[in-house]
């Protein structure tokens, strides 16, 4: 799997979906030592605990975000186009179709048999945050943050 700085180094990411982004990352590292590395304007932001990872995205109106769920599961693969081929296949309710993003990632999401969200992630180039027009928070223990 090629690196890329704009995403977290774990394989499985929870997606936790908060009305507030900033108060819901900040509440993440005082109360149970998460540290940011990365803000995403005031909507997303990237936690990370020792080797783990967890995104906080902003809860839509109605208490939706994107993928239909106040929570997802991103897990990063080799092959988003094998993948999402093969979920289809085996009857996943696609959301978005495979998609390339300036910030370095394929991705595609769905649904599972259970209603659960799913979002499928390739990287596809090592894409520096600020290169795409992102806060970068400084982080002594990341090195991947390193330029």
């Amino acid at each position: 799997m090629i690196d890329n700085r704009s995403m977290p180094a774990s394989t499985v990411i929870p997606v936790l979906s908060y009305p507030d982004v900033e108060t819901a990352s900040q509440w993440l590292c005082e109360a149970f030592g998460f540290e940011i590395r990365l803000m995403i304007g005031n909507h997303r932001a990237q936690l990370c605990f020792a080797d783990g990872a967890v995104v906080v995205t902003e809860l839509e109106s109605g208490g939706l975000t994107r993928t239909g769920g106040p929570f997802a599961v991103m897990v990063r693969v080799e092959d988003v186009d094998a993948h999402h081929r093969r979920a289809a296949r085996h009857g996943a309710a696609i959301l978005s179709r495979p998609t390339s993003h300036p910030y370095g990632e394929r991705q595609y999401s769905c649904r599972d048999l259970a209603g659960h969200n799913w979002t499928f992630s390739q990287s596809v180039a090592d894409v520096m945050p600020d290169n795409w027009g992102r806060i970068v928070v400084e982080n002594s223990n990341d090195p991947d943050m390193e330029s």
